[in-house]
């Protein structure tokens, strides 16, 4: 959530940010809904000291008509008040739940589009392999080496469910810790993360837990959800609380299931592991001191960059245009691998991504820091995918397949798995 007290004084930017995303926001609703709340806060607040005037009252000494009628006025007050109260409290959450549609800002080199098309490439590394012969894509490979099984995953979950088999599961958790090494010679702290939230951490860190839009899956009559990603158990870790400056920076990185509950539609691009209703994943976390985020957002871009790398892949790096952002995210930095089995001739897609959420998160969390002269500020929070471990797993099996359908094993990971070549059992 946005500052609400810059509803007004920053009102053109706060409209124009809002149709540089392509959203659909009333802003002047909003306001209109936040000055009816001021009113009814006041309302509230004037009935309140009435109430408790006319209850100092009741405490001295009066004759029985007088007591009699400030008994009736208390009690006129108490029922003004309690009806006043829920209003406040339906135009209060109205507002609230308003307020949470308003996206982030967004920065100000943050290319201005709608969809990812719109977004900038700006840095390329590696390069694009050329094979001899016409190379397969990861379920063709998956499958003819028993190491994928989607139809066995659909028999038994549904449709973008999935059976990882054989070398690959080796091949997996070398990912998972190779990933891990990483992140934690950079100073993060590891968790192994709940894979259930409650929806208020959710919509604390920008997430549909309900609506046809959602991509959680709600758990029915608990008021929690499956975790779309360690972001948001992270990002919750230390709602309403208070840290001291001398805490911060505090690095995370969180090993978890995620869980998606809109796969995304039919074709190419999201066939086999790309697009699922389950994976693993480890995240990167950072809360900071807001002069600091812009500098901790290139920190964690680096790392993914060095865990990319290190694997021997060609990617680019793309810069999110603000329509494809998200509503909490000030700037993106997508990593798009290449992987020669999408598409028609090989194509990049997205197998990371970072972004620098500012305090927008933290606002709604209620996550704040004592600063140095004491005054309470809220923090900046920042998150980043390590590794998504389906979709590096896709990458890793397109780039590094040979003629015969074998897969080479990346070298950096031969020391994790044992083994430099995936057979079919």
């Amino acid at each position: 959530m946005i500052d609400i007290k810059e509803l007004k004084t920053r009102y053109s930017e706060i409209k124009k940010n809002i149709a540089d995303r392509y959203m659909n926001v009333d802003l002047d609703k909003i306001i209109q809904d936040q000055d009816r709340r001021a009113e009814l806060l006041l309302e509230v607040e004037n009935l309140r000291a009435r109430r408790n005037e006319n209850a100092s009252k009741m405490k001295g000494k009066m004759d029985p008509e007088t007591r009699a009628r400030l008994i009736a006025e208390g009690k006129a007050l108490k029922e003004e008040l309690a009806g006043k109260e829920a209003e406040f409290s339906a135009v209060d959450a109205l507002f609230q739940a308003e307020a949470r549609t308003i996206p982030n800002y967004a920065h100000p080199k943050a290319p201005v589009g709608k969809e990812d098309k719109d977004s900038l490439a700006v840095k390329f590394h590696g390069e694009i392999p050329h094979f001899s012969f016409k190379p397969k894509d990861h379920v063709q490979l998956g499958e003819s080496l028993d190491v994928l099984d989607f139809d066995s995953g659909a028999k038994v979950a549904g449709q973008k469910f999935y059976y990882i088999k054989n070398q690959l599961v080796i091949l997996q958790m070398a990912l998972e810790r190779y990933a891990m090494d990483i992140v934690l010679k950079h100073g993060f702290t590891p968790f192994i993360t709940p894979d259930i939230a409650k929806e208020e951490i959710l919509q604390g860190i920008g997430f549909n837990p309900r609506g046809e839009e959602s991509n959680i899956y709600t758990i029915e009559g608990t008021g929690t959800c499956l975790v779309g990603t360690a972001e948001i158990t992270l990002g919750g870790y230390y709602q309403n609380t208070i840290l001291d400056k001398s805490q911060l920076p505090i690095r995370m990185t969180g090993l978890s299931h995620c869980f998606r509950r809109e796969a995304g539609g039919a074709g190419q691009y999201s066939k086999g592991l790309y697009r699922v209703h389950q994976f693993s994943k480890l995240e990167m976390f950072i809360y900071c001191l807001p002069e600091e985020s812009d500098k901790f957002h290139e920190e964690i871009l680096s790392i993914e960059e060095e865990i990319f790398s290190g694997l021997g892949l060609a990617y680019r790096v793309v810069d999110t245009a603000t329509g494809d952002l998200g509503a909490p995210a000030y700037r993106k930095f997508d990593i798009e691998a290449w992987m020669p089995g999408r598409g028609e001739a090989g194509e990049y897609g997205e197998v990371t991504s970072t972004s620098n959420c500012t305090d927008y998160q933290a606002r709604s969390l209620n996550i704040r820091y004592r600063d140095d002269d004491g005054k309470i500020r809220f923090v900046h929070m920042l998150n980043g995918t390590a590794v998504a471990l389906s979709r590096a797993i896709v990458a890793i099996m397109e780039n590094y397949q040979n003629e015969d359908g074998t897969i080479r094993v990346p070298q950096a990971l031969v020391p994790y798995t044992g083994f430099d070549l995936i057979t079919k059992k």
